[in-house]
């Protein structure tokens, strides 16, 4: 199985051939995680409506949830103007973080922003 030809020639990947994907949940807009997709992860998601991402340290696919349980499920996929990211809007069951926090973007993870002076 291969990715269709039509969204793959919109893909604008990395020389080692991921796009990087935004994860949003579909009922708070929140955004739980970042990770990575090549074309046959794109394709196994599209396919089956499971969020399935390419690991970079395993070197190896992986679908949201197939372990832990907490799985993704996709909703829609969007491409950014410029090709070189996704964001999938998903309904995600218990944690998405691999740290056991709802979101990857857990506040207690912010860091200090001196705010720009108002004009």
């Amino acid at each position: 199985m291969t990715l269709d030809p039509s969204i793959a020639d919109r893909l604008s990947r990395t020389d080692t051939g991921l796009v990087a994907v935004v994860v949003q949940e579909r009922e708070t807009s929140e955004v739980l995680m970042l990770a990575w997709m090549d074309d046959e992860a794109l394709h196994r998601t599209l396919t089956t409506g499971r969020a399935t991402y390419w690991s970079r340290s395993r070197q190896e696919y992986w679908v949201k949830g197939e372990t832990s349980g907490h799985i993704q499920v996709v909703h829609d996929v969007r491409l950014d103007c410029d090709g070189d990211a996704l964001l999938l809007i998903v309904d995600q069951t218990g944690p998405a973080c691999h740290t056991g926090t709802h979101s990857c973007f857990d506040p207690s993870r912010a860091l200090p922003v001196t705010p720009a002076p108002s004009s």
